[in-house]
């Protein structure tokens, strides 16, 4: 299958490696993967905040690179959200392009840690993503997978909430680091940087915390340090 990949800003600018994990992934399971060079912000940020003309500025743009791609797949499930909603573009987060169109759960990945796994509110509840990456991520050799207490809490981030609402986020932050750490899991995974970028910086002012990673990542993961 001929599939296009939409990288989103914030990884293209802070994460590549998700990218780059979800093009490895896709090629090892014998699938050619284009980047349409035109790409930008999809526009759920300015959406968000209430600047409706740029963002619809920014749908018809990201709708235009795309233009003619049949399958379009992104490693971010509030930028899947936002494109669903806002145009017509064939757009899947990677777990439901893996298990709903490619039919595997099965990748060929080898992860040997102990592994949480965090559903991020626009994964949950928008994309209702259920059970996709979970399936996933059990599927992968010698992953230990370890349940998330309290799973359906948000983290906190909600984009511009984070900074609008910073005494509510850092609580709701708080609790999320709390139950990552109760896991005993060496990693928390999940389907947004954003999300995992705003946890990141609460687990990592704990020693004994679980280190963030994109489930892409482990994904694309093939032995002990694939992920850097």
């Amino acid at each position: 299958m001929r599939i296009a990949l939409f990288v989103t800003c914030l990884n293209d600018a802070f994460f590549p490696r998700v990218g780059i994990a979800t093009v490895t992934l896709l090629e090892r399971l014998g699938h050619t993967v284009t980047f349409p060079a035109g790409q930008s912000c999809c526009g759920q940020l300015h959406a968000n905040t209430g600047h409706r003309a740029p963002a619809r500025d920014l749908e018809r743009h990201t709708e235009a690179a795309f233009a003619g791609h049949d399958v379009v797949v992104s490693p971010s499930g509030s930028c899947v959200a936002h494109l669903r909603a806002h145009t017509r573009l064939p757009v899947h987060e990677l777990s439901e392009l893996l298990v709903d169109v490619l039919r595997v759960t099965d990748v060929g990945a080898r992860f040997p840690y102990r592994v949480t796994y965090h559903p991020t509110c626009h994964g949950l509840r928008m994309l209702r993503l259920g059970d996709r990456p979970l399936r996933l991520l059990a599927a992968v050799r010698d992953l230990e997978l370890l349940p998330l207490p309290e799973p359906e809490q948000c983290c906190g981030f909600g984009g511009t909430f984070a900074l609008k609402n910073a005494a509510v986020s850092g609580a709701m932050l708080a609790d999320k680091c709390a139950h990552a750490v109760a896991t005993g899991a060496d990693y928390l995974a999940a389907a947004d940087s954003s999300c995992l970028a705003h946890i990141g910086g609460g687990l990592a002012r704990r020693p004994d915390a679980p280190r963030p990673v994109h489930y892409a990542e482990i994904l694309a993961a093939t032995g002990p340090g694939a992920t850097g």
